[in-house]
C-alpha cells in the first residue's frame, strides 16, 4: 500500500511540473524591421516554405513589419545567440547541427567572409557543432539613431567591418560612402583603411533602377540582357531600347561573376542550390547561361546593388519573375563591368 501511495505522488508530482510545457500555446513571432521570411526560418530552424505554408503565405517576399507569423511545431526558440560574458567584442554564436558558415553569417546580415576573417577561419566549410563564433560588430543594445555625418570626419575600418554597416553608423548610404572614397567593391575594404564620411545632407543617391545606362555595343536586334557588374544593375532590352532595369547582387571577389556573351540555354521554374558553404531550396525563377551560372530569384537577402553571390546573378525575385516571364531560351545575356 505504501508503494502505491508513493507512486501515486511522484506521478501527480510528475504532471504537474509536466503541466506548463503542455499549456503553452503556439510559438507566435511578430516580423522586425530589415527581416524577411527566410532569416525568420533560419531563426526557428525551419525552412522559408514550411513557414510560408503554415501561414498561408502565397507570396514569400510580401510581409511587413508587425505582421504576426505562427510557427508551426514550436520550431527552436533557442536565441540565435548568446552574448560573450564580459568580453566586449559583441555577440557569440554556437553552431548547431545543420549549420554552416554562409547561413550563419546569412543570419547576422554579414559575409562569410567577414565572419570566417572575424574567427580566424581559414576554410570556410570547416565548423563544427557546439563552436562558438564571435559575430563582429553585433551586440544586444540597440545602436543609436544614426545622425547625419558632419563633413570631413574619418573612420579607420576594424577587423570584421562592413562598409554598409560603417554607413549606417553614419547615416549616410553605402553608395555614397564607397563613392567618396573611391571604392568598386563594397565588398573589398580592410582593416586599418581610413575612410572619408560624406555629410548627410550632400551624399548622392545611387542610380535609380527606372534609369538604365545606355546600350553597350552588344546584341543590336531581339531581346536580349545587359548585366553592368560596375553598377550592379541589369537592364533588359528590346534592340537598343532599354524595356525594364533593376539593381542585382553579382559575384564576390573570390567568386566572380564570369563577363562575355552568353546566352539563356535553360531555365527552371523552381531549383535547389549547393555549393561549398551554401545550400539553398526553392530557389526560384533560374535562367542559366553559362555552367552553373545563372539569374535567379533571390529570397535570402535584400541587399541588391552590392556583391553578395557565389558568381550568379541575384534579382530581387518579383524581378525575376518578370524576367523569366520576358526571356527565352536563346535569350543573349551580356556580362561587364
Amino acid at each position: 500500500m505504501r508503494k502505491i501511495w508513493i507512486l501515486g505522488v511522484t506521478l501527480a508530482l510528475g504532471l504537474a511540473l509536466a503541466g506548463p510545457a503542455f499549456a503553452q500555446g503556439p510559438i507566435v513571432h511578430t516580423v522586425q524591421p530589415g527581416e524577411n521570411l527566410f532569416r525568420i526560418a533560419l531563426h526557428y530552424g525551419l525552412t522559408a516554405d514550411a513557414l510560408a505554408a503554415a501561414n498561408g503565405l502565397g507570396n514569400a517576399s510580401l510581409i511587413y513589419v508587425g505582421q504576426r507569423l505562427t510557427i508551426p511545431g514550436g520550431g527552436s526558440t533557442a536565441s540565435p545567440a548568446a552574448p560573450a560574458g564580459g568580453t566586449g567584442v559583441g555577440t557569440r554564436h554556437v553552431v548547431q547541427t545543420g549549420e554552416n558558415l554562409f547561413r550563419i553569417a546569412l543570419r547576422y546580415g554579414m559575409t562569410t567572409q567577414a565572419l570566417a576573417a572575424a574567427n580566424g577561419i581559414v576554410n570556410a566549410d570547416r565548423v563544427y557543432v557546439g563552436q562558438q563564433l564571435v559575430i563582429p560588430g553585433q551586440t544586444n543594445a540597440a545602436p543609436p539613431p544614426a545622425a547625419p555625418a558632419p563633413s570631413g570626419q574619418t573612420y579607420v575600418v576594424q577587423s570584421g567591418d562592413m562598409l554598409s554597416a560603417i554607413a549606417l553608423r553614419y547615416g549616410v548610404s553605402t553608395w555614397a560612402l564607397a563613392q567618396v572614397n573611391n571604392i568598386r567593391n563594397p565588398s573589398m575594404i580592410y582593416a586599418g583603411q581610413v575612410l572619408k564620411i560624406p555629410s548627410g545632407s550632400s551624399a548622392a543617391a545611387p542610380p535609380a533602377p527606372s534609369s538604365p545606362p545606355p546600350a553597350p555595343s552588344a546584341p543590336t536586334g531581339g531581346r536580349w540582357i545587359d548585366v553592368n557588374l560596375s553598377t550592379q544593375q541589369v537592364t533588359a532590352y528590346e534592340g537598343s531600347t532599354p524595356v525594364r532595369s533593376t539593381l542585382a547582387s553579382t559575384g564576390l571577389p573570390y567568386t566572380p561573376t564570369p563577363t562575355g556573351q552568353y546566352q539563356i540555354y535553360s531555365k527552371y521554374f523552381s531549383g535547389d542550390m549547393a555549393g561549398p558553404g551554401y545550400y539553398l531550396t526553392g530557389v526560384p525563377y533560374i535562367m542559366n547561361f553559362y555552367r552553373g551560372y545563372s539569374l535567379h530569384g533571390t529570397y535570402w537577402h535584400s541587399n541588391f546593388g552590392q556583391p553578395m553571390s557565389h558568381g550568379c546573378i541575384n534579382l530581387p525575385t518579383p524581378e525575376a519573375q518578370w524576367l523569366y516571364s520576358w526571356t527565352a531560351v536563346g535569350t543573349p545575356v551580356h556580362i561587364h563591368y
